[in-house]
C-alpha cells in the first residue's frame, strides 16, 4: 500500500456538496484511476485518493501522477491499494466526498444489498455530513450470470425506499436522492466504463446520494 505524505489530513474540508470547494474526495473501486485523475486536475484545492483492491490498472496513472503538472502531472492524487472492507485506518473520518462508479464483484452486491460490513467500512472513513454517491449499471440479460451470482436484488424505487434505505440508515447514511440517468448523460461521470457502456440503450444507470449521519 501507498503512503500518504505525512501532512496530507491537513487538507482544508467544509463538508462540501460534490465537486465543489476544498475537501478530500475518495473514489472506491477507482479502476484505472480516471475519474480521480481528471477531477483532481480540474479541482486543485481538493485531495484526491483513488482505492482499489486490483492494482493493475493503475499503473500507467499511477506514474502519470508524478510527472509536472505542465506535463500532465497531479500533486494532489494518491492512489492505495485496499479493498472496501478493509480500508485503511489512517482514511478514518477525512472523506468530504466518497464516490462509487459502476462497481462489480463483491463491491457491487455490499452496496446494493447494503451489507452491513461495507457501509459500515465505508461510513468509517467519511467525515459528519460527507457525501457518498454511487453509480450502478446493469443490463439484466448480458450481466444475468453476475447478477444471479451475487443475488443482486433489481433496483426498483420501491426496493430503494424500503429495504435499502433503511439499512442505510442503520449503517450511517441517509439516502438523500436516487433515481435513474440516460446513458447519454454517462459522460459527465468522466469514467473509463462510462464511456464503454454508454452506448448500450439496455442498461440502465441507477444512482444513489446519501449524506453520512452520527
Amino acid at each position: 500500500m501507498v503512503e500518504p505524505p505525512d501532512n496530507w489530513t491537513q487538507t482544508p474540508s467544509n463538508n462540501s456538496l460534490l465537486h465543489t470547494g476544498e475537501g478530500i474526495v475518495i473514489d472506491i473501486g477507482t479502476g484505472d484511476g480516471l475519474f480521480v485523475y481528471q477531477c483532481a486536475r480540474m479541482n486543485p484545492n481538493k485531495f484526491y485518493i483513488g482505492i482499489d483492491a486490483n492494482i493493475r490498472p493503475l499503473e500507467k496513472i499511477s506514474e502519470k501522477i508524478h510527472r509536472k503538472p505542465a506535463k500532465g502531472g497531479a500533486e494532489n492524487v494518491l492512489f492505495l491499494h485496499a479493498s472496501v472492507e478493509d480500508l485503511p485506518e489512517e482514511l478514518t473520518g477525512v472523506a468530504d466526498e466518497v464516490h462509487i462508479h459502476f462497481p462489480w464483484g463483491s463491491l457491487l452486491r455490499g452496496v446494493t444489498v447494503g451489507e452491513e460490513a461495507v457501509l459500515s467500512s465505508i461510513r468509517r472513513v467519511c467525515s459528519t455530513d460527507a457525501l457518498l454517491e454511487i453509480t450502478i449499471a446493469l443490463d439484466t440479460e448480458r450481466d444475468v450470470s453476475e447478477i444471479d451470482r451475487l443475488e443482486l436484488p433489481a433496483l426498483s424505487p420501491d426496493y430503494i425506499k424500503s429495504d435499502l434505505t433503511n439499512r442505510y440508515r442503520n449503517a450511517g447514511f441517509e439516502i438523500v436522492e436516487s433515481g435513474e440517468s440516460e446513458p447519454t448523460n454517462w459522460k459527465q461521470l468522466q469514467t473509463s466504463w462510462a464511456r464503454r457502456l454508454s452506448g448500450n440503450p439496455n442498461r440502465s444507470l441507477i444512482y444513489l446520494i446519501a449524506k453520512a449521519i452520527d
